[in-house]
Formats: structure tokens, sequence, C-alpha cells
């Protein structure tokens, strides 16, 4: 369906597979039982993809006073919970059915804000995250020493909930759980894990294991232990596709380049996390080109780095439709719009 759609649109255009994520998120929803789950916007904050996640999800977690007025206009009542590691005064005073607290420094203004809040403390702990993505150490949340300063600063009406510790990305199930069960062991009431679930772009067939995650959770959890994950990119990434056409074919010192409206700007995350965006060429062109041969796909700034793909071995020609997957997490909404002011992609949804 997205290749018979994708030759017909008006490119560059972003298309958005709602079934797929409705489908997806059911089943992740359905894997884990008794694990309460956040949907963390950053990683695509589309009104239609909220849409779609608010039957499945028990709230969304927002990092910002503008994702909190995003969410609030689109799903009045959701349940949020706001985290971010440099909060505003007008972002401490957001009403949130958490707060996720990073400093000591910022519980104090917190208090001096406000006389009810339900919080999380975050925690940056030094374990073990081999193998991971990204880790989440530097100035995001806090160690041993400003958790047992903020202890004892609570009142009856700011409470401390449990704590909260997205440490790493890009890890398989097992992995989660090694972290998971430090966490679970050490802490009572409610802890949120976070999220971080592997995903490849390089081998977009594997999936998490998301069965495997939400039974080793339950085998975790204690009795009357909240457990809540915010998953974000494993989430929305598998619904998005990037549907751009070629606009020249050309070697330059004997290296094969297709050059392709939009690029890096409309679609950051090759750029990023330095892979090859996945892609499948439709053949509706009929220009010049190349046959079986590496190429590297280019958009259209003014810098060497607006690399979509290095190098990938395919067939392709001046007009031809290329249509980039796994582009519904951390893509438009990352991606510096404005540089060289190219127009803008279309939004196009599959239901």
């Amino acid at each position: 369906m997205i290749a018979e759609i994708a030759s017909r649109l008006e490119a560059p255009a972003f298309v958005y597979d709602l079934a797929a994520l409705d489908a997806h998120a059911a089943a992740v929803r359905a894997a884990l039982p008794g694990v309460e789950l956040y949907y963390a916007v950053k990683a695509n904050p589309d009104p239609e993809l909220l849409r779609v996640l608010a039957a499945h999800v028990d709230g969304f977690e927002v990092s910002s006073a503008g994702e909190h007025a995003h969410v609030g206009a689109v799903l009045p009542g959701a349940r949020l919970a706001v985290g971010g590691p440099g909060k505003t005064d007008a972002e401490l005073c957001l009403p949130a059915h958490r707060l996720h607290v990073e400093s000591p420094y910022e519980l104090r203004r917190l208090l001096a804000l406000r006389s009810r809040a339900d919080v999380l403390l975050r925690l940056n702990l030094p374990l073990e995250t081999a193998g991971a993505a990204l880790t989440m150490s530097g100035p995001f949340g806090m160690d041993a020493h400003g958790l047992a300063e903020c202890l004892p600063l609570f009142t009856e009406r700011v409470r401390l909930r449990g704590v909260h510790a997205h440490l790493a990305s890009g890890l398989e199930a097992p992995a989660l759980l090694d972290l998971a069960s430090v966490l679970l062991a050490q802490h009572d009431e409610e802890v949120n894990v976070g999220g971080g679930m592997a995903v490849s772009y390089t081998a977009p067939e594997r999936r998490f294991d998301w069965s495997a995650y939400g039974r080793g959770l339950n085998a975790l959890r204690r009795p009357g232990q909240v457990v809540r994950i915010e998953p974000g990119r494993a989430l929305t990434v598998y619904c998005g596709f990037y549907v751009t056409r070629v606009i020249d074919v050309r070697r330059v010192h004997g290296a094969a380049f297709a050059i392709v409206h939009g690029g890096t700007h409309h679609l950051r995350t090759p750029a990023t996390k330095g892979h090859s965006q996945p892609f499948t060429v439709l053949p509706t062109g009929s220009g010049p080109g190349v046959e079986d041969t590496p190429v590297t796909i280019v958009g259209q700034l003014c810098t060497p780095k607006d690399v979509l793909a290095g190098e990938v071995r395919t067939s392709i020609r001046v007009g031809d439709t290329v249509v980039f997957a796994m582009a519904g997490a951390y893509a438009w909404n990352i991606s510096h719009h404005d540089f060289l002011m190219h127009p803008k992609p279309a939004f196009h949804y599959l239901t």
C-alpha cells in the first residue's frame, strides 16, 4: 500500500500508517500486563499519532511547556508526566500527574513555587550499560548524594512518589531488565524505568521483545509496587515513511550520488545516528541513472553532511521515488527545518 500511494504523492512527504501504529501499540500494551505504559512525546508529537496512542497508553511524558500545551490541546485531560533537565519556574508549575525532579535545587524551587505536587526523583546511577546506543550520563538526574539531600525536603503536600531513571537507549530486553532489577530492588512504591528499547535501522525486521520484557518486569515487581515504562522511538518509528524523488544522479571521482528533494532538514535521523536510513526505490523515473551500484543518497542542502544513505548498492535514476522507512520517530520533529528555507513536506495518513 505504501508503494502504491508513494508513487502518486508530490514529494517530499511524510506518510504515517495509523492502522499499523494502532496494531503495534495494541500488541505492546498486551505484552505488559500490570505495567504502566507512558509515551515519550519527544519521539514524535504528531497529533494523529497521539490520538491513536491514547487508546493504548496510560499517559504521556512531556519535557517542556510547549509539549505540555500541545498534548493538552490534542488530548484534553490526558495524564501527563513532566520531565526535562532544565525546567523553568513556569514548567515546574505545570499541572501534572507526576513531576520528574532532577536536582536538590530544582526540588527547593518547586517547594517555593507551589503547594502541591507528586514527585519522582530522577536518578543518574553508575550502572553498567554496555551495548547502549546512547547513555544518559552527564547532567541528567542526580547521584546518591543528591538523592540523600532531597529526601528530607518533602512535605505532606509536595510528596515523594518514587524514582525515575532513563539510563540508556538502544538496549535489548535482557539488558533493560538488568537495569530495572537494580532499581526495583532498591526503591519502593513507584519506579519509572524509562524507555531505551532497541530499534535496529540496519535490520528493521528485528524488533524489541516486548513479551520477554513484560514477563521480566512482572517477575521483578514486588506486591504494591507501581512499575512504569516510557518508550518513544520503539512505539512510533515503524509507522512512518519519508517519500521523496530523485533530482539528479551523478558520478564524482568515480562515486555515485543520487540527489533527492528534501534531505536531512526533514529527516535528520541518519545524520544524528550515523547510519543509512533503510529505503526502497520505486522505478517511477526515466532519466539518467546507475544500475546495481553503490550509491550515496543525499539531499538538497549545501553541506556534505546531508546524507540519507551512504554507499548502498541499488539501481536508481532521475525521477525515481525513494521511500525511506522507519521515519516515525526523531525524524521531522528534530530536524533543522528552516536551513536553506526549502518547502516543508506534506503529511499524509493511512487509516
